[in-house]
């Protein structure tokens, strides 16, 4: 993967590793911390011979912690709203009352594999509009904000925003989408309304681990950002100074993601596979997974580190040419430390397979424990599973130890 050496990386890569060298220097130079001997301490006592606190065990939500700690990170598909969803959403509203869009029922499903894991990031694939609109669809979007309340509602605690349609409305679209977000309590990255929130690295707290999110896209339709800092490009580089900045400032995890691929195709393209393995290759990254493709792209296990290369669509309009449009895919990471202070580790990759269903449309979970209940035909939901399960473990996931995620089997062990 080549390199971009344009004036705006090279800046934005010189605030980064100025920043960086900074947090080092503070942490080289600060003087130690001396911990007195306590009051109850005997005479004779000095303060090495004070017991040492039992580290804490921390197991997170999941699958049983095989180790000290845990934490899981569940990751989804693209919000991409076309105007058949937000007419769902104005049908629901009238059944619930949540005037003027409800969205959701659409992604009710997701409930309870958000649930399942300490940390969940979706990705906003588009702008907003303001609440009453106007809205626009394809090409240039410009959806409903309700969208965001939705996943909001369902348990989501952050989302990326950087994607080929993040520019479509302008400055003033990101700015609005990142302030929705903000109201919300819907951290993000990906995308910024100032250069200095652009040099600040997400982290999210979970109760074992801290864990930064990188994210950038490969273009912006032909667009260009009002300002070099207002959208993460897609540079390996670029992406791996922003995760040495994070787990400077504290990050135990780093989990990249890769805005990039050919739309509707079954495989990862070059551009996807040479990023991917440059990020792991970096040691920087423990976990790197997908988006763009509106298609579910396969699962590897490079050298030790998983990559997720698609996620699919996690909601969108019906597409009558390409039934992988319909479909996507959601991944729960769980990472373990053995030790306190020692090494983490994915110690379980587990993935759902997803479609849209309409009248009324639906997020509708295909996984062989059905957690929602029959919601496509028996056909469908074989065929889509099965479409799924042989993309998926096209690049040795299942050997590597990938497994399907039964999120009714977490449910009854919780």
């Amino acid at each position: 993967m080549k390199i971009r050496s344009d004036a705006n990386v090279r800046s934005r890569a010189a605030v980064l590793l100025s920043a960086l060298t900074a947090l080092l220097l503070t942490a080289c130079t600060a003087a130690p911390v001396t911990q007195e001997p306590s009051a109850s301490a005997g005479a004779g006592e000095s303060a090495s011979q004070l017991p040492v606190p039992t580290p804490t065990a921390t197991p997170g939500v999941g699958v049983a912690c095989p180790g000290l700690r845990c934490s899981t990170v569940m990751l989804a598909g693209d919000l991409l709203v076309h105007p058949q969803l937000w007419d769902q959403a104005a049908a629901d509203a009238a059944a619930s009352g949540k005037q003027p869009l409800d969205f959701e029922p659409l992604l009710e499903g997701m409930r309870a594999y958000v649930s399942g894991s300490d940390l969940a990031v979706c990705h906003m694939e588009t702008p907003v509009a303001e609440a009453g609109g106007p809205y626009a669809g394809y090409p240039m979007f410009n959806v409903p904000p309700q969208i965001l309340t939705a996943a909001a509602a369902v348990g989501y605690q952050a989302c990326t925003t950087a994607s080929n349609h993040t520019m479509d409305a302008g400055t003033a679209g990101l700015n609005r989408t990142l302030s929705v977000l903000d109201s919300l309590g819907l951290e993000h990255t990906g995308s910024y309304a100032s250069e200095a929130d652009s040099a600040a690295p997400l982290i999210m707290d979970t109760s074992g681990a801290r864990i930064g999110i990188i994210e950038s896209t490969y273009g912006l339709n032909g667009l260009t950002a009002d300002y070099p800092w207002q959208v993460d490009m897609l540079d390996p580089g670029d992406m791996i100074l922003r995760a040495k900045a994070a787990r400077a400032q504290g990050a135990d995890l780093v989990v990249g993601g890769v805005h990039a691929g050919d739309e509707y195709a079954s495989l990862p393209n070059s551009q996807q596979v040479e990023t991917a393995h440059a990020l792991a290759d970096s040691g920087e990254f423990d976990l790197i997974y997908g988006h763009h493709t509106h298609s579910v792209l396969p699962i590897e296990n490079y050298n030790g580190t998983w990559i997720v290369y698609g996620l699919g669509n996690a909601v969108t309009e019906l597409s009558p040419w390409y039934r992988v449009n319909n479909e996507g895919l959601i991944v729960r990471a769980q990472f373990v430390q053995d030790d306190d202070g020692g090494a983490w580790r994915v110690n379980d990759l587990a993935w759902a397979p997803s479609v849209i269903v309409r009248d009324p449309y639906r997020w509708c979970s295909v996984a062989a424990d059905l957690p929602q209940g029959p919601c496509a035909s028996e056909t469908q939901q074989a065929e889509v599973r099965q479409r799924t399960i042989s993309v998926v473990e096209s690049m040795g996931a299942a050997d590597a130890g990938a497994h399907e995620w039964l999120v009714t089997q977490d449910v009854s062990a919780r």
